[in-house]
C-alpha cells in the first residue's frame, strides 16, 4: 500500500473542511472543476496545433522574429523617468 491510507485521507479531507468551510467547499469544487475544463481544452488545442505543424500547413509560423536592438524596453515603474543610455 502507499504512503498515504483511508485513515490518512479522511484526516485530510477534515481539515479542508475546517480550513474552507462548508458553504466554500461547493464553490471551491466548480471553480476546480472549471479549471480543469480550460486546461483540457488548451491541451487539446495545443495538440491541433502541433499535428497541424508538422503536416506542413503552418511552417511559415516556425521563424521566430528578429528583435531590433534600437528598442529599448520601459521601465518597470510607470512614475520613473527613463533611464538614459
Amino acid at each position: 500500500m502507499g504512503a498515504f491510507g483511508w485513515p490518512h485521507l479522511l484526516i485530510i479531507l477534515a481539515v479542508i473542511l475546517l480550513l474552507f468551510g462548508a458553504a466554500k467547499l461547493p464553490a471551491l469544487a466548480k471553480s476546480l472543476g472549471q479549471s480543469a475544463r480550460v486546461f483540457k481544452g488548451e491541451m487539446k488545442a495545443m495538440k491541433n496545433e502541433d499535428a497541424s505543424d508538422t503536416a506542413g500547413t503552418a511552417a511559415s509560423s516556425s521563424t521566430a522574429p528578429v528583435a531590433d536592438p534600437s528598442v529599448t524596453p520601459r521601465d518597470a515603474d510607470p512614475g520613473q523617468p527613463p533611464r538614459s543610455a
